[in-house]
């Protein structure tokens, strides 16, 4: 879809910006340099006019964003996740901009229903209501299953969505190409990769069976956490277009004074909430990553109940074992092996001094930890660090920044059932236990084991492999007759095979 359409596309995007009062804000939150500066008004004053008026009600960028459509609404809500990108200020403005948007008909849902599970609407649901949530990739319907008679909670795409965002995602890609060539110095910020992310996100929730598979392994690793369940999927009823889950009945999270009235501990809930995802984050690198109010709801029996499963965030064992760590000094308040884990995982580059940048972790952390339990945020911590790695020349990870953002949005959520809550006491057990099971000697000997199965699966391979590398050797040593690699690899290769005999005896015995 490249093409002139997408330079008409970023002329209407910068007169709406223009218009709603929102490019000065932009611009700011980003500390755009004066090329951009200048380049974002040439594209975005003179056609002022032909820009979006918006709500004016609302605050300039969240107007602006939800004056240009479905795609710049969840591109908001995307950036609420990075406030290294667009500051502290405007990540919060972000977070709170309203997804909601006019439903289409519940006729139209029926038949898009048809359409992808190939049979009637009307002989798969009893009932059928009009839509209870409209948001900008779908709708949501109550529903009551015709054979079983199961209350449901029916997801249905907007027609026509994934072209409309194919289209407007096109144009980020180049305005992401234009901020590059504009401004070098963004190119920390990995602009391109932004949107990549962004296409990503999209491309998944654009999918259902993607959010459907996402719901049932996230269900599959909490089962046995106590107070928290996920909606089990009903799969005959779901497919590219369509979703169906066990309707959630609870109270809405956020409503306090319901949450009192049913008799809930709100600040065993608070501890409860931080807990969990933790949990979820380290012990199995898979979590909720759009863990507000809104998405989290309290059933009567005092569980909680997460829905929308749309973004969900992935890492892998080895960052969580560096966010653990981190996480771990900043709690023990050891800056210095907060530093030495930022060096160890290449997180900052070798040339920088790590006893100044250790320094520099302690003069973001003291301030907080002196602070009373109601002022302590971890959200000023991430703002801060953000600062200090800027300085010393940390790029972007993008990993990270959904886990920190997503942990600043459960830290709200707990602090909203209980102001007084303490998060580094909520969270040190949590974080001392995956430390106790990831990093000591136990953690050494799952590795190792985990080294043994991937030679045994290579074992008849081994041989191949070395006698390959050996020959490709020898012929690069008829060339330049000085290396001694041949020799290096073979006692290697003898170093790998006995380390390996030895730990599959050390497994044996274990």
């Amino acid at each position: 879809m490249r093409g002139p359409h997408n330079i008409w596309r970023l002329v209407r995007t910068g007169a709406t910006l223009e218009r709603t009062g929102a490019m000065r804000v932009v611009l700011d939150a980003f500390d755009a340099p004066r090329p951009l500066r200048i380049a974002a008004r040439v594209i975005g004053w003179p056609f002022k006019v032909l820009g979006h008026e918006g709500d004016p009600l609302m605050p300039p960028v969240t107007r602006a964003l939800s004056a240009l459509g479905p795609a710049y609404i969840k591109f908001g809500q995307i950036l609420s996740t990075r406030p290294d990108v667009v500051g502290e200020d405007l990540a919060a403005q972000l977070r709170v901009l309203q997804d909601k948007l006019p439903p289409f008909p519940a006729e139209e849902a029926k038949a898009a229903i048809e359409r992808e599970l190939e049979r009637p609407a009307d002989s798969l649901f009893s009932e059928f209501s009009e839509p209870v949530a409209a948001a900008s990739i779908a709708q949501v319907h109550k529903a009551r299953v015709a054979e079983t008679g199961e209350t449901v909670a029916v997801k249905v795409l907007r027609p026509g969505v994934e072209r409309a965002f194919r289209k407007d995602i096109d144009a980020f890609y180049l305005a992401a190409r234009s901020i590059e060539f504009l401004s070098p110095s963004s190119r920390r910020l990995r602009p391109m990769d932004v949107i990549r992310h962004f296409e990503g996100v999209v491309m998944g929730e654009l999918d259902l069976r993607l959010e459907a598979a996402s719901a049932s392994q996230y269900a599959s690793n909490t089962a046995q956490d106590a107070g928290f369940r996920i909606p089990e999927v009903h799969w005959f009823l779901s497919g590219k277009r369509v979703m169906a889950l066990d309707w959630a009945e609870g109270v809405p999270m956020g409503d306090n004074a319901e949450l009192d009235a049913a008799g809930v501990d709100r600040a065993e809930l608070s501890e409860r909430v931080l807990q969990l995802f933790l949990k979820h984050a380290l012990r199995d690198g898979f979590f909720h990553a759009d863990m507000h109010q809104g998405n989290l709801k309290v059933a009567a029996d005092g569980d909680i109940i997460a829905i929308d499963f749309g973004i969900m965030g992935h890492i892998d064992e080895y960052t969580r074992r560096v966010y653990a760590e981190i996480l771990y000094g900043f709690i023990r308040r050891d800056y210095q092996r907060v530093a030495e884990v930022h060096f160890e995982a290449g997180y900052v580059p070798p040339d920088r001094d790590k006893d100044e940048f250790a320094r520099a972790l302690r003069a973001v952390g003291e301030p907080i930890f002196g602070m009373d339990a109601t002022r302590i945020s971890m959200a000023r911590l991430l703002a801060y660090l953000f600062e200090v790695t800027e300085r010393f020349g940390m790029e972007t990870r993008t990993e990270l920044i959904l886990l920190q953002r997503t942990m600043v949005v459960v830290e709200g959520v707990a602090r909203s059932l209980n102001p007084r809550m303490n998060i580094w006491r909520g969270a040190q057990p949590v974080v001392e236990d995956y430390i106790k099971q990831s990093i000591g000697p136990r953690a050494v000997v799952h590795d190792l084991r985990e080294t043994v199965k991937v030679l045994a699966r290579f074992g008849p391979r081994l041989p191949g492999i070395v006698e390959d590398l050996l020959i490709a050797q020898s012929q690069m040593t008829e060339r330049e007759p000085r290396r001694v690699w041949p020799g290096a690899l073979l006692w290697s290769g003898l170093g790998a095979a006995a380390g390996a005999a030895i730990m599959a005896l050390v497994v044996g015995l274990g």
